[in-house]
């Protein structure tokens, strides 16, 4: 199965939050009302310096994929 990068979360337990799933390396789920994340991964020494550089991108790509998708909804 070849996953898309990004999918939206919902849940009825908490209908204020809006999650977005980052599928790729390093796997993590964030809430885009706080930016809360929880990472699926565990980090060692080297991934841990890789990963402070990446987060601010997959922060703001993760907000980009639902804006675009919040569009297709709205145009739908």
């Amino acid at each position: 199965m070849n996953l898309p990068k990004f999918l939206m979360g919902d849940n009825t337990d908490c209908p204020d939050d809006i999650f977005v799933i980052h599928t790729e390396f390093p796997r993590f789920l964030i809430n885009l009302v706080d930016d809360e994340i929880e990472w699926l991964e565990d980090f060692a020494g080297e991934d841990q310096q890789e990963l402070e550089v990446q987060v601010a991108t997959l922060i703001e790509e993760s907000s980009e994929f639902y804006d675009r998708e919040m569009k297709r909804y709205e145009s739908e």
